[in-house]
């Protein structure tokens, strides 16, 4: 489902009232450079929202869904009526994006353990706004200042990654990088490196042989069609800051395979984009934090990166 024509407007959805998201949201707009990428348009719990933030700017408007009481509320505590909020927050935040209100949506963290105490087929952020646009190829996409990682496979566990590794999907995850390098990020040539999913990238079929029967045909199948693959490598020299500046996105098998080497990198500034959508949604890449919740210690820099890239990217 396409979104409506839209306005030039960025939408925050606060996340888990519990956790950190209203606070790390607060601190970012706390500060005028980050306000003068607006106006922004906050959707989520106003009652837990001004105990990190008092004042009001002119070009931040709130949505204020009241959903949750001051007694079910609590800093670092997971509920059941934070999680509801919390998924009632993104669902107003969709209903925006389809009625035009906004032209991009930042969203802060949440909880999914919360979330699926009331939806238990809640996966994800990712998951559920392709499901609400119906789209049926989307990645992950991580962006810091000197790298771009987006992995194939996303929450599943570790023992069904070579199974969920395919042709196909590798494939698929290939064409969107190329395609939102090119699109978002207005890079007319992508070169794209990619991870084995064996040590040392099989080492020619005496350690896996996934490279060969899953991996290798879908570089081909890319390469054929105009794209610049490199690849399979092994992952664990891929991510070296002296050979990953090579390429414009590096492509990993699974979660930790990409995550692990960027959050060790570039955390503080590192921003989850999600690709394949019809606008542009950005998180910080970090989550609910509920053990430093409401004790004034949240870091709010990759907050204010993933508002940053919402902005560029949605101009």
């Amino acid at each position: 489902m396409a979104a409506q024509r839209k306005t030039a407007c960025i939408g925050i959805t606060l996340g888990d009232p519990s956790g950190i998201g209203p606070e790390v949201v607060a601190r970012a707009l706390a500060q005028p450079d980050i306000r003068k990428l607006g106006p922004f348009k906050l959707i989520g719990e106003y009652s837990v929202y001004r105990n990190y933030c008092s004042a009001k700017y002119r070009n931040c408007s709130f949505v204020d869904l009241k959903s949750i009481s001051h007694m079910q509320w609590q800093p670092g505590k997971m509920s059941r009526a934070s999680g509801k909020a919390s998924l009632l927050a993104l669902e107003k935040g969709i209903g925006l994006i389809k009625a035009g209100q906004i032209s991009s949506l930042v969203t802060a963290p949440v909880s999914k353990e919360a979330i699926g105490l009331t939806n238990p087929s809640f996966h994800g952020h990712t998951e559920f706004l392709a499901e609400a646009f119906g789209v049926k190829n989307v990645g992950m996409m991580f962006v810091a200042e000197k790298v771009r990682t987006i992995i194939v496979t996303r929450h599943i566990p570790l023992s069904q990654v070579p199974k969920a590794v395919t042709p196909v999907s590798v494939y698929k995850t290939i064409e969107l990088t190329h395609s939102a390098l090119k699109t978002m990020f207005r890079i007319k040539h992508p070169v794209i490196g990619i991870c084995g999913l064996n040590p040392h990238a099989g080492e020619g079929g005496t350690i896996g042989r996934e490279e060969i029967t899953k991996i290798l045909p879908a570089i081909k199948k890319a390469c054929r069609r105009g794209m610049t693959i490199r690849g399979p490598f092994a992952a664990d020299t891929l991510f070296s800051p002296d050979i990953a500046h090579h390429y414009d996105a590096i492509v990993g098998m699974y979660h930790d395979q990409g995550l692990i080497p960027v959050k060790t990198l570039c955390f503080k500034n590192l921003v989850n984009l999600t690709i394949g959508l019809p606008f542009v949604r950005t998180s910080p890449a970090h989550g609910t934090a509920f053990n430093i919740a409401g004790k004034n210690k949240a870091d709010p820099s990759s907050m204010r990166a993933a508002i940053k890239l919402a902005a560029q990217l949605s101009s």
